[in-house]
């Protein structure tokens, strides 16, 4: 196995890999709670985790990629009352949502998807091994952790007892102290509920997570994965529920990436960008992309942008990094994509094959190539080496699509250079060389999930060339707020009224202007 290193939030360092049970590997990520549509910001885990699962796989582990669906909680419980509908229809509904969304942008490695309502006796069974062990106690029908028994508690998230706090309300007055949190809560009127030893009650969040992974992947795993807003508590406590549970760690390597926040930063990957190692947990969260803030609509953002150009946008930027998100930076990323497609489209016409047609190499093992004295395939085998020790070094997706980029400058140039062209004869040395040189590209981009079927052009324009689009579309959206500014409405409403025409509507939201197609 090749030497990969990962960065440990624990340890707070890169650790060398090296799985609890190789050559198996388990790994639990933090879904969603389904109370509502999924926002673009639920997309960053799991392409993240997708990928590292591909890569792993690639170089010969046998890797489970389990994420949880949180489908009771207080919001869901809020959510039933506010649409008079049960809670269980809402997470039905809203999970069908993720899941398509997850399918869009290419996320198909997830081996389980466990729902917490599924895993009641196991929750129950948890709660139980703590209670009998002193770390939980009852009271009137809730049972609580008390974390002044935990001595580990706070090493994850680096926090002092006096900034830990547990849940408020009527359930403070019942802890023996304000850090104690909830494994199970009475209920109340009106609330889904299930019978339990401490009466009819639902699990606290934090517990699901312990219990369900505990289920599938076992007592220790080598994964923990999921935003850096969730560290503390919701990671924090988990860690304690299961070490001390078990009497073992819960888990090897925690890999927490960085959050989305909507805004302008200038260019995404590059260096407005912040060091995932200098940028605290707070300077993440402010500004994050969130359903309370806004953010939803992630079906239509798909239509218009693909799931691909999505896809490429979260791995251009390396996993711990917060990710700008902006109309700008998706332009920017759908402008790399066409490259590549005008390549494939190039590379057709010279050989007749498709390149989403070429196989790509099983492992890593198997995609080595032989240069016997050829420069660009010296050149090739290089840059395929480049590509790999960027993702050995902490899964580093960001230069890794770099590497792409100068595969793609070796091939244009190689064409140019060769005097290729779709009468060159079949047996031809620098005909052989392409087709051996994109499959390196076929085998390295399928390790992100990327160009493994033929994408249909974004909903932006009709030509197919949707980076241009959307910057044609930004003009005329920049020309209208000119124009409204210096108060001649007649030109703003006829930009309105023409894109109307044509099937474009303009929507004027308090955060600017954006647009949609109706036809």
């Amino acid at each position: 196995m090749p030497e990969i290193r990962v960065y440990n939030t624990l340890s707070k360092t890169k650790e060398p890999f090296a799985p609890l049970r190789a050559p198996a590997v388990g790994i639990y990520l933090c879904g969603p709670t389904v109370y509502a549509e999924a926002h673009i910001g639920h997309m960053v885990g799991p392409v993240i985790f997708d990928t590292i699962k591909r890569y792993l796989t690639h170089n010969g582990y046998q890797v489970t990629l389990v994420v949880n669906i949180t489908d009771v909680d207080d919001k869901l419980i809020a959510q039933s009352r506010k649409r008079g509908v049960p809670m269980s229809q809402i997470a039905t509904e809203m999970t069908a949502d993720y899941m398509a969304n997850l399918k869009e942008l290419g996320v198909n490695q997830i081996d389980y998807m466990p729902r917490a309502t599924d895993h009641m006796d196991d929750i129950i069974q948890f709660i139980q091994c703590l209670e009998s062990q002193g770390y939980a106690y009852a009271v009137d029908g809730d049972v609580f952790f008390e974390v002044g028994k935990d001595k580990s508690y706070g090493e994850l998230s680096n926090r002092s007892t006096d900034q830990q706090q547990g849940e408020g309300g009527d359930a403070a007055a019942r802890k023996r102290s304000p850090s104690d949190f909830a494994l199970w809560k009475s209920a109340k009127a009106d609330e889904p509920a299930w019978d339990s030893p401490w009466g009819r009650g639902r699990p606290g969040w934090h517990i699901e997570c312990s219990a369900m992974s505990h289920r599938i992947l076992g007592e220790t795993f080598d994964i923990h994965g999921g935003g850096l807003d969730l560290m503390f508590p919701h990671h924090e406590n988990e860690r304690a529920q299961s070490t001390c549970c078990h009497n073992a760690p819960m888990v090897k390597y925690w890999m927490h990436n960085g959050l989305m926040r909507a805004g302008n930063k200038g260019k995404v990957g590059g260096k407005n960008d912040r060091d995932p190692a200098t940028e605290s947990v707070a300077e993440q969260t402010e500004g994050k992309i969130s359903r309370s803030k806004g953010g939803g609509g992630l079906a239509e953002l798909i239509r218009r942008q693909t799931g691909e150009r999505l896809r490429f946008f979260l791995l251009r930027t390396h996993y711990r990094s917060t990710i700008v998100f902006n109309d700008e930076a998706l332009a920017e990323a759908g402008t790399s994509l066409e490259a590549f497609y005008r390549f494939f489209d190039r590379f057709e016409e010279l050989t007749g094959t498709s390149f989403y047609d070429l196989s790509a190499a099983e492992n890593r093992e198997a995609g080595a190539i032989d240069p016997a004295g050829d420069k660009v395939l010296e050149e090739a085998a290089g840059l395929r080496e480049k590509y790999f020790a960027a993702m050995d070094d902490d899964f580093n997706t960001g230069a890794a699509i770099s590497v792409l980029f100068d595969l793609l400058r070796t091939m244009n140039r190689h064409i140019d250079q060769s005097g290729l062209d779709k009468n060159t004869a079949a047996d031809s040395p620098a005909r052989a060389t392409l087709l051996s040189v994109a499959g390196v590209l076929r085998e390295l981009t399928s390790l992100l999930g990327l160009f493994v079927k033929p994408v249909p052009a974004a909903a932006g324009g009709d030509d197919g060339d949707s980076g241009l689009s959307d910057q044609l579309m930004d003009l005329l959206i920049e020309l209208r707020k000119t124009a409204r500014q210096n108060k001649d409405f007649a030109t703003s409403d006829a930009i309105r009224d023409r894109l109307a025409e044509i099937g474009v509507a303009l929507l004027d939201k308090k955060d600017g202007t954006t647009w949609e197609r109706t036809s």
